[in-house]
Formats: structure tokens, sequence, C-alpha cells
């Protein structure tokens, strides 16, 4: 008995048409979730280099933004790209990213036993 929920192919190594939508499916979403982590990351190193942050300050500024506009996380980083490459940002996300910055260099910049 197989536990597999993926049919097997046929005998003459063909899947059926439900097969072959669905694998296509999962690949669509497979390809986007990496093009979402690889904007993110782009995003993170966006904020590192200009705000001089550690990449774990850079994340957390992104995530502070994205639940302060309620704004999702990609859209953020997509934003921050775009500024990055010289479009202007929002007016909630411009704000909310230049707080967010200011307390992370704070905490940065506090001896060891003064940051949170």
């Amino acid at each position: 008995m197989t536990t597999s929920r993926v049919p097997r192919p046929s005998p003459d190594g063909t899947r059926d048409d439900a097969t072959n939508a669905r694998l296509e499916q999962a690949n669509g979403q497979l390809r986007h979730a990496v093009n979402s982590h690889a904007m993110v990351d782009q995003a993170i190193g966006v904020l590192t280099a200009i705000h001089r942050l550690a990449p774990a300050a850079g994340f957390e500024v992104r995530r502070e933004v994205s639940q302060h506009t309620n704004i999702k996380l990609h859209a953020v980083a997509e934003s921050v790209i775009a500024w990055a490459l010289g479009q202007r940002l929002s007016e909630p996300v411009g704000r909310d990213l230049d707080a967010a910055v200011r307390r992370r260099s704070r905490r940065q910049d506090a001896p060891q036993g003064e940051a949170g």
C-alpha cells in the first residue's frame, strides 16, 4: 500500500490532465514563493545598506512597517526596492519606515544592558 497522494503515472509514463493541472499549480505557487522571498531579501539588503542596520534589524523594520500600515510584507518589500530605484514612498510607508529605522538605530547604538 502506498501513502503518496500524488497519483503514479500510467504504465506508458503519462499523467492525466487533472494531475498535470495540480502539478502546474504547485509549480506556479513555488515560483511565486521563491520570487517573493528574493524580493524580501533584496528589501532587507536595501534597508541594511542605506540605514546601516544589521540584517535582523532590517527584517524587523520591514515587519513593523507592514504591521503599522496594514500593508502585506511583500508589498512593503516592493515599495522599498522601488524607493531604492528612485521612486517615492507612499506617505504611510515612508513615515513608518523612518520611525522604525529610528527605533532600531537607537537599539543598535545603545550599550548592551540598555537595548530594548
